[in-house]
This record gives C-alpha cells, sequence and structure tokens, in this order.
C-alpha cells in the first residue's frame, strides 16, 4: 500500500511538472531550483548572483522554508521580485506548490525564474517542479563525504556549487577528492567553486555569467 501511495504523489507531482515546464517554454522562462542543506550558503549565493544579474535579466524568486519569511526578505530588499511558501514541516517543494505561486509573477515580464529549496539533500532531489536547471549548493564546512552519502542530489545535478572555498584549508576538507567523486557520480555535472562572504566574494561571478547565458539562450529559442 505504502508503494501505491508514493507512486499517486509521483505521478501527481510529474503532472504538475509538466504543466509548470510548458509554461515556462511559452513563456521563454529559464528555470532554476536551487537546494542544498541547511547552511551551505544558498542565499547568500542567490543574493550575490542576483547583484550580478539583474541589470541583465528580469527575474523572480520563489524562497521555500519550513516557516518565517526572512529568505524573501533579503531577496526583496534587493529589488527582485519574490515569492515565499512555507511548507510548515514539509522537507521539500512540490511541483503543485510552484504552479499555485506563479500567479504571483508577471510571468511573460520574466527572463529567469529561480527557485530556493527547502534546506535538505534528501526530500527535494525526488521533486520535479519544472525546472530547466538544478543546482546543489555544498558548502566545504559539511565534510567531502556528502555526495557519496546523498548520491541521488549530485546524480540530478546539472550545475555543483562548493560553497565557502575561503575556509577550505580550516575545513580540512580535500577539495580535489569531492571534485572526483562528484564526477564519478554525475560525470556531466558543471563544478563551480565560489565564496560569498564580504571582502572574499569569489568565483560567483562565473557562475552568474553562465545562468545568464543559459538564460539568454532559452529566450532566444522561444520567441516568436
Amino acid at each position: 500500500m505504502r508503494i501505491d501511495v508514493e507512486q499517486d504523489i509521483m505521478e501527481i507531482n510529474n503532472a504538475y511538472a509538466a504543466d509548470n515546464r510548458q509554461l515556462f517554454k511559452n513563456s521563454g522562462i529559464f528555470t532554476i531550483n536551487i537546494m542544498g542543506s541547511p547552511g551551505a550558503g544558498k542565499t547568500s549565493l542567490l543574493e550575490r548572483t542576483l547583484h550580478l544579474m539583474q541589470n541583465q535579466l528580469k527575474i523572480g524568486v520563489i524562497e521555500g522554508d519550513l516557516a518565517t519569511a526572512m529568505d524573501a526578505k533579503r531577496i526583496a530588499s534587493i529589488g527582485i521580485s519574490v515569492v515565499q511558501i512555507n511548507t510548515d514541516g514539509g522537507c521539500h517543494l512540490d511541483a503543485k506548490m510552484i504552479n499555485r505561486v506563479l500567479p504571483g509573477f508577471y510571468m511573460n515580464a520574466l527572463d529567469l525564474l529561480i527557485i530556493e529549496n527547502v534546506g535538505n539533500l534528501v526530500c527535494p532531489a525526488a521533486f520535479d517542479l519544472g525546472e530547466d536547471l538544478r543546482i546543489v549548493v555544498m558548502s566545504v564546512t559539511e565534510g567531502g563525504d556528502k555526495p557519496n552519502k546523498y548520491p541521488n542530489a549530485f546524480l540530478r545535478a546539472d550545475v555543483v556549487v562548493l560553497n565557502k572555498i575561503d575556509i577550505l584549508e580550516a575545513s580540512g576538507m580535500d577539495l580535489e577528492e569531492t571534485k572526483k567523486d562528484i564526477l564519478r557520480i554525475n560525470p556531466r555535472a558543471r563544478i563551480f567553486e565560489t565564496s560569498c562572504r564580504m571582502g572574499e566574494v569569489c568565483g560567483v561571478e562565473q557562475l552568474a555569467e553562465y545562468l545568464v547565458e543559459l538564460t539568454l539562450e532559452k529566450k532566444k529559442h522561444t520567441l516568436p
């Protein structure tokens, strides 16, 4: 019975994901799903990236959290259109949740939609939201064993961001071994190394340039 229930949940989710994907395609919106553990630095990375992209693209953000709108307020302070989803204890966002809040945006006025998922490396990995690109953010402070312990998250990632690289030495993580593990699990993953701490920002510009390039490429192919 449990398997039947799980299959039903995933079938419903995948149907909504397909609807979302078609809507994004019709609107020419490039969509990114960002996931990672609590404390990986997802929101700080997003803030830094948005600052670099906002003069080139029209951007919307969906913030997913168990509770509070703290991260949404941080994004709104940059001048970005943002919608908050609180899951009330749920460990992930699903495609239906995304579908329900899309009317909160002027879809035809967006180039890029970024979804910051709930902090978790397990549940979010299983749910397609209709995104074009999936990013996993991993802090070096989490330890190099995370790709092997949570392979599904890394297996389905298009981009892996190794964040807080400024404290790599103090963390004791073997960066090269971790990168080898990521590429062994997912040879197609593109890896960026970043730091978002004030005065030590690095790698974010390269990530932003890559995301702008992908967004404009989709827009070019969907224009009438």
